[in-house]
């Protein structure tokens, strides 16, 4: 691994033709040229394992996953073999594939709070789906969102509620309210608030910090007695905090869950899932209430992503993916803790979040929330080989490679000491990072890199 990455040459270039040609010069904001250091990878050529390499050559330990998509590791030989011998046969019909079946039984096994399950392409369909039955079902049309929750969905009922929401009906925008994460007043306060209006409450069920005992089954209890139904984001959760999700581990049945992400270990596949009751009333058998548009898309149940999904279901049935990662992401939150402290940092940089599951704060000199320091710190492990957007663990991850990690963070540590002392300007270079919601653009924004080539 190169032990100072400083050529982006080719991303550089790369960059100019994206921003052309793709609003953003990116299919996802959070992979966006704003998210990162001007001196940073802009493609990814390639990634096996913990691994991926750049289209400059260059080698990093990677710990982003593709958004928390990854959980096994980058192009993991048994689901890329149950991916090709299923494409070999080919991968969408006119009518249902037996594997459709298989693996609705084997989703069901393993996530075995639920009764049904739909499965579609992304997170954003599954939630949206969710609120949608949930609206159905109870004949009303606000939703309770967790406002210490950062995402849910690209559909309108979510990104009205945000600092993004351009193009979004203020009317669509009223019907989404928030409440906080451990806070059941807060919750309790939006159905006195609005009697007999709200249809549901959705929330991850953890984020930095577990739920405080019983929150879960209470805010479950609350819905209940205020005629709403409970639902479950676990997009980040499913697959990384507990095999069956997130509701095994403490102890709760959602009335609707929403899984992706890891569940295909990277491959487009995700799903709604819950009570008979209330799935069914998506199907054509039942024939006493109206019936729902629940999921119907054409790529929806993608024969070979159906297959990486069902290969990675059973490896986390029948190995301690789990245990690995709590265990790699121990090693890596207590080693970067030492590394903290060492260069006199505790209160300026911190390790968040669930072992299996790492983020990490950045602050300045005022000790308030940085971009700018946020920015520096990933210029320098990028610098150092390490890409860490957040501090997610794989599988694939080995104690080499989480002990080559912090070492990198040491490094970079040292140099957002000296920022501490000396001015952030002084270390980093080009722009800082921005929040993905914003309401404008600043004039910061990145643009065409060919321009500022002098500063790679």
């Amino acid at each position: 691994m190169t032990a100072s990455i400083r050529n982006f040459e080719n991303s550089d270039h790369l960059r100019d033709l994206a921003h052309d040609l793709i609003p953003g010069g990116a299919h996802t904001y959070a992979k966006g040229d704003d998210q990162y250091p001007l001196l940073s990878p802009g493609f990814i050529a390639r990634g096996y394992g913990s691994h991926v390499w750049d289209i400059d050559g260059n080698e990093y330990i990677e710990y982003g996953m593709g958004n928390r998509a990854v959980g096994l590791g980058h192009a993991y030989p048994p689901v890329l073999e149950a991916v090709m011998r299923q494409l070999q046969l080919g991968c969408n019909f006119t009518r249902p594939a037996e594997i459709e079946v298989e693996c609705a039984a084997t989703f069901l096994e393993t996530v075995q709070s639920a009764e049904m399950v739909k499965f579609c392409k992304d997170g954003s369909d599954a939630t949206s789906a969710a609120v949608r039955l949930a609206r159905a079902v109870t004949g009303r049309d606000m939703i309770g969102i967790c406002a210490d929750h950062p995402f849910f969905s690209t559909d309108d009922w979510f990104i009205g509620s945000t600092e993004m929401n351009a193009g979004i009906p203020t009317a669509i925008q009223a019907l989404t309210v928030g409440f906080k994460y451990n806070d059941l007043e807060s919750a309790r306060a939006l159905f006195e608030r609005y009697p007999h209006r709200i249809a549901a409450l959705i929330l991850e069920p953890s984020r930095s910090d577990g739920p405080a005992q019983p929150f879960l089954n209470d805010l479950m209890e609350l819905c209940h007695e205020n005629g709403a139904l409970l639902i479950l984001d676990e997009m980040i959760t499913g697959f990384r905090w507990h095999a069956g999700g997130a509701q095994k581990l403490f102890g709760i049945e959602p009335d609707l869950s929403c899984f992706g992400k890891a569940l295909g270990n990277g491959f487009s596949v995700s799903a709604l899932a819950g009570k008979r009751e209330f799935m069914n009333l998506g199907g054509i058998t039942q024939v006493f209430k109206p019936r729902v548009f629940l999921l119907s898309t054409t790529h929806g149940a993608e024969t070979h992503a159906l297959a990486a999904a069902i290969a990675t279901m059973r490896i986390y049935q029948n190995e301690p993916v789990i245990e690995h990662l709590y265990a790699q992401g121990q090693r890596l939150k207590s080693g970067v803790q030492q590394s903290i402290a060492r260069h006199d940092l505790t209160g300026y940089v911190s390790v968040t979040g669930a072992n299996c599951c790492l983020a990490y704060a950045t602050l300045d000199m005022e000790r308030l929330p940085s971009q700018a320091f946020r920015t520096l710190f990933l210029q320098e492990t990028i610098r150092r080989g390490i890409l860490m957007p957040s501090l997610v663990v794989s599988y694939a991850h080995t104690k080499e490679d989480v002990d080559r990690t912090i070492d990198a963070i040491d490094g970079a540590l040292g140099v957002y000491k000296k920022a501490l002392q000396h001015g952030v300007d002084k270390y980093l270079v080009g722009r800082a990072s921005q929040p993905v919601f914003r309401r404008f653009n600043s004039p910061d924004t990145p643009a065409p890199v060919l321009k500022r080539a002098s500063n790679a």
